[in-house]
C-alpha cells in the first residue's frame, strides 16, 4: 500500500492494532471488576435481609423471578445465582486479603474455587494463581484436580542455596512436581518421548510452567571447545531475566545427574546469556526424587538450580487429602496455648 509521503505496511500499522487491543482489554477487565462487585453488593443485601429479616431460599426464588419481569433481558439473575452471591459474600467478607483478588476473575473462576476450595488458604492459593496466570476455566478445574495447592503445600519445591538467594521469587515460581498428564506417554517412555511430547504440547506445557516462561528451543546447542553439546530444551523467564535450562531424565534422579546442569549453566552464561540478564537457572526434571538426596546434593552446589518430578497421571487425591489433614494437625499442633 503507498500512501502520500511514503509507503506503509503491516509493520507500520501493527502498533494500531495492539492499541486496540490492549484499550479492549482494560475494557473487558473494568467491566469484570464492576460485575464482580455488583454481585459483591447484591450478596451482602441478601445476607443482611437473611439475617435481619429471616429471608430464606423461598423470598429469594420470589426476588429472581421479580426482577426477570422488570428487567426481561437480564441475565444472571436466577434464584440459584442469587444464593451464590450471598454465599460469596459471606465467605470473604471477613478476609479483607481476599476480598480484593476476587475482583479481578470471572464470576465461573470465583464460582469454581468458592465450590472446590476446602479454606481460606487453598482460596487465597487459586485466587492468586489464577491472576498470574490468567487462568480460563478449564485450565483453573485442571490445576484444582492435579491438587496444585496441596502439592505445593505437602512437598514445597527444592532449590539450591544459590538459587534462593540470587532470585528470592524462585520458590513462588517454581514447583516440586509438575503434572504432564495430557502427553499420554506411553509405558515405558524414553526421554526422547517425554521431550517430544512437550515440545508436541507446548501451549498445555507452558500453563502447567505457569506465567512469564517463553520457549527457547529444544537439544539447544552449546558448543565448548570442539564438541558439540544439547540441552533438552532452553526456556526463559521474563521476570527473572534469566536462561532457564531444563534437563529430562525418565529415571529416579542421582547426584550424578547435577554435574551434566552444572555445565551446560556454566557454557550458558559465558556463551549465551546477555549482559543484562541474570545467571541461568536450571531443573533438573526426573520421574521421582528422593526428597532427602535432593537436599543433600543441592545444599553445596554452586549453580542455581532445582530438582522437580513429572507426573504422568494426576495425583491420589484421597491420599494427598489425608496428607493435607495431617499437616493442618501438626500446624495446630505447633500453635502456643492461649491458656
Amino acid at each position: 500500500m503507498t500512501q502520500a509521503g511514503g509507503a506503509a505496511g503491516e509493520d507500520d500499522f501493527a502498533p494500531v492494532l495492539t492499541l486496540i487491543r490492549q484499550a479492549q482489554s482494560r475494557a473487558l477487565h473494568s467491566v469484570n471488576r464492576e460485575l464482580i462487585g455488583l454481585y459483591w453488593q447484591i450478596g451482602e443485601h441478601l445476607q443482611h435481609k437473611t439475617e435481619a429479616d429471616g429471608w430464606g431460599r423461598g423470598t429469594v426464588t420470589a426476588l429472581a423471578e421479580w426482577i426477570a419481569r422488570q428487567q426481561p433481558d437480564s441475565r444472571g439473575f436466577s434464584a440459584s445465582n442469587l444464593w451464590r452471591m450471598r454465599q460469596f459474600y459471606e465467605t470473604y467478607r471477613q478476609h479483607p486479603k481476599l476480598a480484593p483478588l476476587v475482583r479481578e476473575l470471572s464470576w465461573t473462576n470465583n464460582l469454581t474455587i468458592l465450590g472446590r476450595a476446602g479454606s481460606e488458604q487453598e482460596r487465597e492459593f487459586y485466587l492468586q494463581a489464577a491472576i498470574r496466570g490468567r487462568w480460563t476455566k478449564r485450565e483453573l478445574e485442571r490445576q484444582m484436580d492435579g491438587s496444585s495447592y496441596a502439592r505445593a503445600l505437602l512437598s514445597p519445591a527444592q532449590l539450591s542455596p544459590v538459587l534462593q538467594e540470587q532470585q528470592p521469587a524462585a520458590p513462588g515460581i517454581f514447583k516440586d512436581s509438575y503434572l504432564l498428564d495430557f502427553l499420554n506417554l506411553p509405558q515405558p517412555h524414553s526421554e526422547q518421548d517425554l521431550q517430544r511430547g512437550l515440545v508436541s504440547h507446548l501451549k498445555d506445557f507452558l500453563l502447567e510452567l505457569g506465567p512469564d516462561f517463553a520457549f527457547m528451543g529444544e537439544e539447544y546447542r552449546l558448543q565448548v571447545g570442539q564438541q558439540d553439546f544439547f540441552i533438552d530444551l532452553l526456556m526463559y523467564h521474563r521476570r527473572l531475566q534469566a536462561l532457564v535450562a531444563f534437563e529430562l531424565k525418565i529415571t529416579a534422579f542421582s547426584p550424578s545427574m547435577m554435574g551434566q546442569l552444572d555445565f551446560y549453566l556454566e557454557a550458558l552464561d559465558r556463551d549465551h546469556r546477555l549482559a543484562h540478564e541474570n545467571p541461568s537457572i536450571g531443573v533438573l526434571l526426573s520421574r521421582s526424587a528422593d526428597t532427602q538426596v535432593v537436599e543433600y546434593a543441592l545444599a553445596r552446589s554452586a549453580s542455581p538450580a532445582l530438582v522437580a518430578r513429572y507426573l504422568t497421571e494426576l495425583p491420589d487425591k484421597t491420599l494427598l487429602e489425608a496428607k493435607l489433614s495431617e499437616f493442618y494437625a501438626l500446624e495446630e499442633g505447633d500453635k502456643p496455648d492461649d491458656h
